[in-house]
């Protein structure tokens, strides 16, 4: 495997960080915080450059708040100066690990995430017989679990810059001894390095043909049912010596009842949002929550849910009226008065 040096210097030029800022600043421009910084730009980006430069820069305390959908969280929000340094790391190391995972990892990754995820999984679910199997892996409590002297020796098979790393490594950071903090842009990247081994694994030792991976959750299709039982022997053994991880659980069931991954509930023929994700989108129906209820659109739009959900607008034109125009369509609903 290539080893690249060198990078330390790539990261942080004054025009990679400020092109980090053009990226950090996307979606939070009505943010405090990213106002403050952008009010007096050059000579923060200045004083930034400078202080990694020097070894003088630290990552400042997190901000923490609890996120409680579709499970509770612990959020680590990094200052937003943190946040652009981390994209000055992030546009030159990306690409580095990028081409070193399998193409069915789908997670924070251009050009996948879990519409293409779920695509795939239901494109691999009809290859087969229904009466064939499915095995669906989910790693317990994953972000917390994740040993950073690990990680260390995976980023260290790709990256000879120390410097780097250890800068790399302060990002990994949280107070407990395992783990990584959910909310840094880095940790997502973390999230995809560390599981990378298994992929591999499942695709070149196991030789599994459809296998997905979305984060910690791993769908395996088209197996026996004996064939399900020995590769999540194998799987547990892998992780456990390899990545001190454990599975939280392991589902076997028949194709042709479907599986529930990456959001969806997925057969041979047909698609939908799960039942909580319903819920919620009704939910912000009635209180006239228009982000979410585009933001559930969006996610529901290869479907079987989707015309139902557009239908739940029935009463509400003046919200119906005001989605993107790829989500209106006005045929469906009447026209009201309600303008």
């Amino acid at each position: 495997m290539i080893r690249h040096g060198n990078l330390f210097a790539q990261c942080f030029t004054s025009d990679n960080l400020y092109a980090a800022f053009l990226d950090a600043r996307k979606g939070k421009r009505n943010k405090r915080s990213c106002f403050q910084f952008e009010r007096n730009l050059g000579a923060n980006l200045a004083i930034l450059h400078q202080q990694i430069h020097d070894g003088s820069y630290r990552p400042r305390p997190y901000h923490h708040f609890m996120v409680y959908e579709p499970k509770p969280r612990l959020i680590h929000a990094p200052a937003f100066r943190d946040v652009v340094a981390q994209h000055a790391l992030y546009r030159v190391v990306y690409p580095l690990f990028d081409r070193t995972f399998i193409d069915q990892s789908f997670a924070c990754r251009k050009g996948k995430g879990t519409h293409v995820c779920a695509d795939y999984t239901q494109k691999a679910l009809r290859q087969y017989d229904g009466d064939l199997y499915t095995l669906k892996l989910d790693i317990r409590r994953y972000f917390y679990s994740i040993d950073r002297d690990i990680l260390r020796g995976l980023i260290e098979r790709k990256i000879k810059d120390s410097r780097l790393i250890n800068m790399m490594m302060e990002y990994a950071k949280h107070g407990d001894p395992l783990g990584v903090p959910i909310g840094n842009l880095l940790s997502q990247l973390f999230a995809t390095i560390y599981l990378s081994p298994v992929d591999h694994f499942i695709k070149r030792e196991l030789k599994i043909q459809h296998y997905a991976r979305y984060v910690d959750d791993m769908v395996l299709v088209g197996l026996t049912r004996e064939a399900c039982l020995e590769a999540k022997r194998k799987i547990e053994e892998f992780l456990a010596e390899r990545l001190h991880l454990s599975l939280s659980r392991a589902t076997i069931q028949k194709i042709k009842k479907g599986v529930n991954f990456v959001g969806y509930r997925t057969w041979q023929g047909r698609r939908f949002i799960r039942k909580h994700s319903l819920y919620r989108y009704r939910r912000a129906v009635r209180k006239g929550n228009l982000d979410s209820i585009v933001s559930h659109l969006g996610h529901a739009v290869k479907t079987q849910s989707y015309p139902y959900m557009i239908q739940q607008l029935g009463e509400r034109y003046d919200l119906y009226r005001l989605l993107p125009e790829n989500h209106r369509r006005r045929h469906d609903l009447p026209h009201r008065a309600a303008a």
